[in-house]
C-alpha cells in the first residue's frame, strides 16, 4: 500500500522500492472491488480489470485507462490522459513480457483522488523483478528495448515495486499528478444536460 509522504515509502514492511518526483506520494491504491466505484471515505474513484498476459492485454490496458479517464472527464488528448496512457501501456507491456506466467492474468488498477491519478499494475511472477526507481540503468543507443522504466521514471511523479498481496508476485504502483484545474473535480460523469 501506498501511504501518502515525500518518499512514497511503505510502512508495511515489504520490500519496496521507490521514486519521488515531487514533495508529496500517493496513498493507498488498493481497493478489493474491480469495477469503477466510488470510495465512500475518501472521495476516490477507483477502477481495475483483469486482462490477459499477452500483447493484445497489453494495448487493451492502454484503451481500457484512455476510456475510464474520458469517463472521469479528461479529454483523449489531455496532457494526464497521455501521461497515464504512456505509464499503463510500458507498466503493462513489462507484465506481459517479463511477468507472464502461462495461465495467469495481470491486473490493471486506477484510481482518482486530489492528488491525481494511481496506477497499479500486477502481475504473479515473483522471480523476475524490475530495477526500482533510481536503479534503472539507460540501454545502449542501439538497444531495441529497455526504456519503458525510464519513461515511467521521467512522467510519474513517483513510482515503486512491491510484493503482490496476495502473493505470489509483484505491483508496480506508479502516480501520475493531475493539472491544478482537475485536482479537486470528483464528479465521475458530469451532466451534460445541465442547463446554467
Amino acid at each position: 500500500m501506498l501511504p501518502t509522504g515525500p518518499t512514497c515509502r511503505s510502512g508495511s514492511g515489504r520490500r519496496t522500492r521507490t521514486s519521488s518526483n515531487a514533495s508529496r506520494g500517493p496513498s493507498d491504491l488498493r481497493n478489493d472491488d474491480v469495477p469503477v466505484r466510488a470510495d465512500p471515505g475518501g472521495g476516490r474513484l477507483v477502477a481495475g480489470q483483469r486482462l490477459s498476459s499477452t500483447p493484445r492485454g497489453a494495448r487493451l490496458a492502454r484503451r481500457l485507462a484512455v476510456a475510464q479517464l474520458d469517463a472521469w472527464g479528461y479529454a483523449h488528448d489531455s496532457e494526464t490522459t497521455e501521461a497515464v496512457a504512456l505509464v499503463v501501456a510500458e507498466l503493462a507491456a513489462n507484465a506481459v513480457t517479463h511477468g507472464r506466467v502461462p495461465g495467469r492474468d495481470f491486473e490493471l488498477r486506477l484510481a482518482r483522488d486530489a492528488d491525481g491519478i494511481r496506477i497499479e499494475v500486477s502481475d504473479t511472477r515473483s522471480e523476475c523483478q524490475p530495477p526500482g526507481p533510481g536503479n534503472v540503468t539507460p540501454p545502449s543507443r542501439l538497444a531495441e528495448s529497455g526504456r519503458g522504466l525510464l519513461l515511467v521514471d521521467a512522467v510519474a511523479r513517483c513510482w515503486e515495486v512491491v510484493d503482490r498481496e496476495p502473493p505470489p508476485g509483484k505491483t508496480v504502483r506508479a502516480l501520475v499528478a493531475v493539472p491544478a484545474s482537475f485536482e479537486n473535480v470528483f464528479d465521475p460523469a458530469p451532466n451534460i444536460h445541465s442547463r446554467a
